[in-house]
């Protein structure tokens, strides 16, 4: 982990594929994520993130299981909960200045949500954004630009590869703050 106290949430935060394929996402634990979703901060409070919502056993669950690459399919089906978060790129003003920024503040605080919940939740850029704007009906200027798992934690051998059981099983591991944070210059630590 690290050797500062950063929030709980943060420090237990990770992006595992083991889910338990029992475990349910009820309803209030999916408002309580949609909630958090929609207090993101966004430039200039334009709000640009939506999310497509499928709970396991829908219609909007498979069809958001059917946009995902083959890879992820592979585990993801075990996941109580499957969302596609999409920017909105216009509105009434025109463009939508940083979008995509916003949508990931958005899914941040999602995936955080989720930790508090003592749920899981893992963020895929392996679906098919032209698949989903079908399956769907986006408007053009809707761009599906993230696949998020949401669900309960199960051992790592409901995995069913070798490679994948290994790395759920793996130590997390991020750059040192060396390599981080520059001051002065590119590539001079900051601390």
């Amino acid at each position: 982990m690290t050797s500062v106290p950063i929030a709980t949430l943060m420090a237990e935060r990770w992006s595992p594929r083991a889910y338990d394929p029992a475990a349910v996402v009820t309803p209030d634990q999916v408002r309580a994520l949609l909630e958090a979703a929609r207090w993101a901060p966004s430039f200039g409070n334009t709000q640009p993130a939506r999310y497509l919502v499928g709970v396991r056993g829908t219609p909007a669950f498979d069809a958001i299981l059917s946009t995902l690459n083959s890879g992820n399919q592979a585990w993801a089906h075990r996941a109580g909960l499957l969302l596609i978060g999409v920017m909105v790129t216009t509105n009434e003003k025109g463009p939508v200045p940083y979008a995509e920024y916003g949508l990931g503040l958005a899914s941040e605080n999602l995936v955080l949500q989720a930790v508090e919940l003592g749920l899981i939740a893992h963020q895929m850029a392996g679906f098919s954004a032209d698949a989903v704007r079908s399956a769907f009906s986006l408007p053009e200027d809707a761009v599906p630009k993230v696949a998020i798992a949401v669900g309960s934690p199960a051992a790592p051998d409901v995995l069913e590869e070798d490679w994948r059981i290994e790395r759920e099983k793996a130590e997390r591991v991020r750059l040192p703050l060396a390599e981080f944070a520059f001051t002065d210059s590119w590539g001079k630590p900051a601390l």
